[in-house]
């Protein structure tokens, strides 16, 4: 048992060190550091000499200083956990709704022919613009902020899903059904791995959209997560505030896209390489 155990935890500790590696490489190459660090050193150095406002763009240092008081004294953790809570609430909604609509959509003409064109007529509407009427069924409060978001990543993951799907090489449906693949084998084995760059590309642009609208959402209603936060520095002008809580949003949605890579990497071998 305690052998099972050890392996379990190495193999978790060489995936974390793979994921790790890939995701941070790229930060650490010559290349970007060169890059990097120019960049914040004129972040810093600008507002300090007086070339550009400190109102209007406080130094490095100050953000810095700023992140730290908001994680002592203003709950930052607590409102980001709160904003995550509902992120991934509303991301598993859609993914698990848009997937098997997609893939279903790509598979039958004949399914596609009653429920495509719904999606066609309601997928042009901007999600910000459904705001007004969430407000009025939901109310302020997280199922109005869970609703924008599953609004935001819904339609980006159903029609990457349906395309990869009904894109299929017919070659590959062929050469299955040769050897004795039934249609839910096919769905299973061809039609969904066919599709699989396809649905990651459209879980990174919900992950996106998502954030997109968690910001909206918390911004109009609530007391906690970090689009209220975002808010409320924009209400009172506190622009490091303001900088605080984009650098958060930007590091999360960066998070969660490489971890999509990861499991790209990790899941599409045909892939690697390329």
């Amino acid at each position: 048992m305690d052998q099972y155990e050890t392996r379990g935890i190495r193999r978790f500790l060489l995936e974390i060190g793979g994921f790790l590696k890939n995701s941070l490489g790229n930060f650490f190459s010559l290349e970007f550091l060169s890059v990097l660090i120019p960049l914040l050193l004129l972040w810093e150095f600008l507002p300090r000499l007086g070339v550009i406002p400190e109102s209007l763009l406080p130094r490095l240092s100050t953000v810095a200083a700023t992140f730290i008081d908001m994680l002592l004294h203003k709950s930052l953790l607590l409102h980001i956990l709160y904003s995550m809570g509902r992120f991934f609430t509303a991301f598993a909604i859609a993914v698990g709704l848009a997937v098997p609509i997609g893939l279903v959509m790509g598979w039958n003409t004949k399914i596609r022919a009653f429920i495509l064109p719904l999606w066609q007529l309601l997928s042009p509407i901007p999600p910000p613009a459904w705001v007004p009427m969430t407000i009025i069924v939901f109310g302020i409060g997280s199922n109005m902020h869970i609703f924008l978001m599953f609004i935001g990543i819904f339609y980006p993951v159903l029609f990457n899903t349906y395309q990869g799907i009904k894109d299929t090489d017919p070659r590959y449906l062929a050469s299955a059904r040769v050897f004795g693949a039934s249609e839910f084998t096919l769905l299973r084995k061809v039609y969904f791995w066919h599709a699989f760059g396809s649905i990651i590309m459209s879980l990174k642009t919900g992950v996106s959209m998502g954030l997109v609208m968690l910001v909206i959402g918390e911004a109009y209603g609530g007391r906690m997560g970090i689009g209220y936060l975002l808010g409320q520095a924009k209400d009172y002008f506190l622009i490091p505030d303001m900088m605080v809580c984009m650098a958060i949003i930007g590091f999360i949605g960066w998070f969660l896209i490489e971890v999509l890579k990861y499991i790209e990497i990790k899941l599409a071998l045909w892939k690697v390489g390329r």
